[in-house]
């Protein structure tokens, strides 16, 4: 009941920016982002993959290896950059997810999808897409892509004790920085402000507890 009360909320006006900036780190100081992108922004789809397990809802997250790249370590939902063969950011989606951390595509059902989102770092236009399994996978990481998968239970993102703030030195900026707690693992960025949009929309949720 919970998936079908999602599937239609899905279908309403969504909350976007406004939902997305609470979890937006702001820089400290008055320092101002200097981006400077010569290109113009990528496509790209990540995977918000709900499936139920033992009377909960969660979603996969994915921790990358150390790289020297902007994302480098950090935590973020399966997905990439388009490529010719996708016939849609969905298929983006749906095939980076099972190239990651080994679901199938074919087991997924596509319920809907968050606002697009601009990734000023890595400069990708990302559209986040809800899907959804019947029951938990057998995640198969690849390794050279994916570190570890986290299992982030949606009634806990949902809870205030797992949304915090800290400071940090990223690149040296330092920004004060809202993230969630994931399995003490810092959720923040990005990743954050599709979390929040997708966190927003369920704040209605007529279930307690979120139970699948």
């Amino acid at each position: 009941e919970v998936i079908t009360w999602v599937v239609q909320r899905l279908q309403e006006p969504l909350p976007g920016e406004v939902a997305r900036e609470k979890m937006m780190a702001k820089p400290l100081n008055g320092q101002k982002f200097k981006l400077n992108h010569e290109q113009p922004p990528r496509p790209g789809g990540v995977m918000l993959l709900l499936y139920p397990h033992e009377d909960k809802i969660y979603l996969p997250l994915t921790r990358r290896p150390d790289y020297n790249g902007v994302h480098s370590g950090q935590v973020s939902f399966p997905g990439g950059k388009a490529e010719r063969e996708d016939h849609s950011l969905i298929e983006t989606a749906l095939r980076e997810t099972e190239e990651e951390i080994g679901v199938q595509r074919s087991d997924i059902k596509i319920i809907g999808q968050l606002s697009e989102f601009f990734v000023a770092a890595s400069n990708f236009n990302v559209l986040p897409v809800v899907g959804y399994l019947e029951q938990k996978p057998r995640f198969e990481p690849d390794a050279t892509e994916v570190a570890a998968v986290l299992e982030a239970r949606i009634d806990q993102l949902l809870d205030p004790a797992y949304q915090k703030v800290r400071d940090m030195d990223v690149r040296g900026y330092q920004l004060r920085t809202p993230y969630f707690d994931v399995q003490g693992n810092i959720v923040w960025g990005a990743t954050a402000m599709m979390l929040s949009e997708f966190v927003s929309v369920l704040h209605d949720i007529p279930t307690i507890g979120l139970k699948a």
